[in-house]
């Protein structure tokens, strides 16, 4: 198979995985009693950046297997920084909502800026060695494509988990109403 095969399967896969998640941890269009729908469609928008920055981050991360010229790795890497900072503001819109956010969303809106502070340590590592920093040495730069990958993988995750629990809990609650039962 060639190289070019090999980037539209790849292609394809992520273009199906994305639609696939998308439509099966979509935003209810009724908020959980108690829930922010704003805050909902905010994390359900954080978690679609995400989401890509997951992708790119592993296809970033691959290119250390491939004979890929510096610049491609910088284009790679600013586009990676320029989501990490999307992130930023869009964490930032976030907490300003957390006041009429659910426990749950606060939690949420809290455990990404960890993530975003690895991420941003980590991104900010390559642009410095692909900068020309020899401080940090060629497996230093391999260690910190893998990192950004792996942060940026478990944040796509932990998002997912929380619009999994936000879904699940409203389901819940319709649930309960539909049967009847006495809500505490």
């Amino acid at each position: 198979m060639n190289k070019r095969n090999l980037r539209w399967i790849t292609a394809s896969t992520l273009v199906a995985e994305g639609f696939l998640m998308a439509f099966s941890l979509a935003p209810r269009s009724l908020a959980a009693e108690g829930d922010s729908e704003q805050v909902s469609n905010m994390l359900s928008e954080t978690r679609s950046l995400a989401f890509q920055l997951r992708n790119d981050t592993a296809a970033m991360e691959s290119f250390r297997r491939m004979n890929l010229d510096p610049m491609s790795h910088k284009v790679a890497i600013n586009e990676i920084r320029d989501q990490i900072n999307a992130l930023g503001r869009q964490v930032n819109k976030l907490k300003a909502l957390e006041a009429e956010a659910a426990p749950w969303q606060r939690t949420a809106i809290q455990r990404i800026d960890p993530y975003l502070e690895e991420l941003g340590g980590y991104t900010s590592a390559i642009i410095e060695r692909l900068n020309g920093d020899r401080t940090h040495t060629i497996v230093d730069y391999n260690d910190y494509l893998q990192a950004n990958a792996d942060y940026a993988s478990d944040l796509y995750a932990t998002l997912t988990d929380f619009a999994a629990f936000g879904n699940a809990r409203g389901k819940v609650e319709d649930l309960g109403t539909k049967l009847e039962i006495p809500q505490r």
